[in-house]
C-alpha cells in the first residue's frame, strides 16, 4: 500500500492554490497542472525507490510464556534484506498483542532507521491481567522513501499463540538476586538459624559442650561411655499451599483478581521452598476441592505446580472450609507448614474458618494469608466532597472494619495471619516462610 506523506501533499496544496488563482491570471492554469504532473512525478519516483514489502523481515522474540501482571518484554527484530538505495531507510513497526493486554505508554509503536542487509532489535512492554492463552496478532510496517513523498505500509504475518502463567519474573528475580546475595533489592529481609535442628543425624562421643539432653542413654549403656546425639537442620519438610479460589478471591485489585496475586505468591513461595530442599505441595478450593499436587520435592515439582496454578479458574461461589480441610488431612501425615490465601470479607463465616485452623494446628502448622487493596484503604479516608465521595468512604470503612475483626478474630485465638498488599504479597510470604523456617517452627 501506498500513500502520499505531509511533503507531498503540500505540494499538491500548492497546485490547487494555483488552480485557484487561475481564474484572475489564466497562465497559472497551466502553471497548476505542470505542478501536479511533477509531484505525482515526484511521489510515484519515491515510491520506486523505496523497499517493497517483500524486502522487509519482521520476528517476534516474545517468550512462549508470558508473566501475569508483569511488565513483559517482546523484542522485534526487523531486518531490511535488500533496497535500491544504500542509505538507512526510517521505518515504524506496531505489533498487535492480545487486546486485554496494557502495553506501556508511548510504546504502541516502535521506530527506528536500518541498512540494506542489516538488522535493528526494538522491543515493547506488555502487561497481562490474568492467566490463560492468548495470541498475538500481524506486525504492521511503515517506510518511507528517500525523497519523504512516499510511505509504503505492509502487514507481515506474524499471529503466534502465547500462554499467560503467573508471575515468572518474580522467580527470576530472586534467582538472580540470589546468586549475587542482593535479595535485599527485592525487599526481602535476612533470616538467622538458631537452634540445633530437630532431624537425627548421627551418634557421637560426648563432649563437655555437649547440653545434657542430647546425651543417648541407650546407647551410653551399650558403650559404657557418654554417647551424645548430632542433631541438623530439617531441610525435608512439607510446605502446603491452599488457595480459595471461591467469588471473593475473584474480586480485582487494580485491574488482577485477589486469587491471581494469590497464585504469584504461591509460585515464587513453591520455587523458594524447593530451592532450599523443602517439599511442596498444592491444594485449591471452592465449594470443594479442586487441584491438588501431594507434596515433593525438585525441580520437576516446581514445574507440576507452574502447570497446575496455570490451569486454575475462579468459581462463582463461597469456599467450603469444611470440605477443603477434611480432605487436606486425608492428605497430610507429615507435619507441614500449610499457608491459606483466602478472603476474609463477603459471607465467609470466620467462626468456621477458625474452628478448622485450630484443629489443624494441633498438627501442622498453619497460616492465614489475605490480600489487602490500598484503594479500599484510600477511599476509607478521602475527603468529603460530594454525596458520592461520603458513600464510598462509607462502605470503605464498613469493609475495613470488616476485615480487622475478621483478623482480630483469629489472632485472638493464636492463628498466625498475613494480611499484606497486594503489590508486596509474594515477598512478605517469602520473608514470613524463611523466618519460620530459620527459627524451626515448621
Amino acid at each position: 500500500m501506498i500513500t502520499p506523506t505531509r511533503r507531498a501533499l503540500a505540494l499538491a496544496a500548492m497546485a490547487a492554490a494555483a488552480f485557484a488563482a487561475s481564474g484572475r491570471v489564466p497562465v497559472l492554469h497551466w502553471l497548476a497542472l505542470a505542478s501536479i504532473a511533477v509531484a505525482a512525478a515526484a511521489v510515484a519516483f519515491d515510491a520506486w525507490l523505496a523497499p517493497r514489502a517483500r524486502d522487509w523481515d519482521v520476528v517476534r522474540l516474545a517468550p512462549t510464556r508470558l508473566s501475569m501482571a508483569a511488565w513483559n518484554t517482546v523484542p522485534l527484530v526487523v531486518r531490511l534484506r535488500r533496497a535500491r538505495l544504500a542509505a538507512e531507510v526510517p521505518f515504524m513497526a506496531r505489533d498487535l498483542p492480545p487486546s486485554d493486554f496494557a502495553v506501556a505508554e508511548g510504546e504502541r509503536v516502535v521506530a527506528g532507521d536500518v541498512a540494506p542487509g542489516q538488522a535493528v532489535r526494538l522491543a515493547y512492554h506488555v502487561r497481562p491481567p490474568r492467566r490463560g492463552a492468548f495470541a498475538f496478532g500481524d506486525v504492521h510496517i511503515a517506510w518511507r522513501g528517500p525523497l519523504g513523498l512516499a510511505e509504503r505500509r505492509a502487514r507481515l504475518p506474524l499471529a503466534a499463540p502465547v500462554a499467560v502463567f503467573p508471575n515468572l519474573m518474580d522467580v527470576r528475580k530472586y534467582d538472580l538476586l540470589h546468586r549475587r546475595s542482593a535479595l535485599r533489592e527485592m525487599g526481602m529481609r535476612p533470616v538467622r538459624i538458631v537452634g540445633t535442628g530437630r532431624e537425627f543425624e548421627r551418634l557421637r562421643d560426648y563432649t563437655l559442650d555437649d547440653p545434657y539432653r542430647h546425651i543417648n542413654w541407650s546407647a551410653t549403656a551399650r558403650r559404657g561411655t557418654p554417647i551424645s546425639v548430632q542433631y541438623q537442620v530439617e531441610i525435608r519438610q512439607n510446605v502446603v499451599a491452599m488457595v480459595d479460589v471461591g467469588r471473593m478471591m475473584r474480586s480485582p485489585v487494580g485491574d488482577v483478581a485477589r486469587m491471581d496475586y494469590a497464585l504469584n505468591a504461591v509460585l515464587l513461595l513453591c520455587y523458594v521452598a524447593a530451592r532450599k530442599g523443602d517439599r511442596i505441595g498444592a491444594l485449591t478450593f471452592a465449594d470443594a476441592p479442586m487441584q491438588w499436587l501431594a507434596p515433593a520435592g525438585g525441580t520437576a515439582q516446581f514445574h507440576k505446580a507452574l502447570e497446575l496454578l496455570y490451569a486454575v479458574e475462579g468459581q462463582p461461589v463461597e469456599p467450603d472450609y469444611d470440605a477443603a480441610f477434611a480432605f487436606l488431612q486425608t492428605k497430610l501425615r507429615q507435619r507441614s507448614l500449610v499457608v491459606l490465601f483466602t478472603e476474609l470479607t463477603g459471607a465467609v463465616s470466620v467462626d468456621r474458618l477458625v474452628a478448622h485452623v485450630l484443629r489443624l494446628r494441633r498438627h501442622h502448622l498453619p497460616l492465614v494469608v489475605t490480600v489487602a487493596d490500598p484503594s479500599v484503604e484510600a477511599l476509607a479516608h478521602q475527603p468529603l466532597s460530594s454525596t458520592e465521595s461520603l458513600y464510598e468512604r462509607t462502605v470503605a470503612e464498613r469493609l475495613l472494619a470488616e476485615r480487622a475483626a475478621a483478623l482480630s478474630a483469629l489472632r485472638a485465638r493464636g492463628v498466625a495471619t498475613l494480611d499484606v498488599p497486594a503489590d508486596r504479597l509474594s515477598v512478605a510470604v517469602i520473608d514470613r516462610y524463611l523466618a519460620l523456617k530459620a527459627r524451626q517452627a515448621i
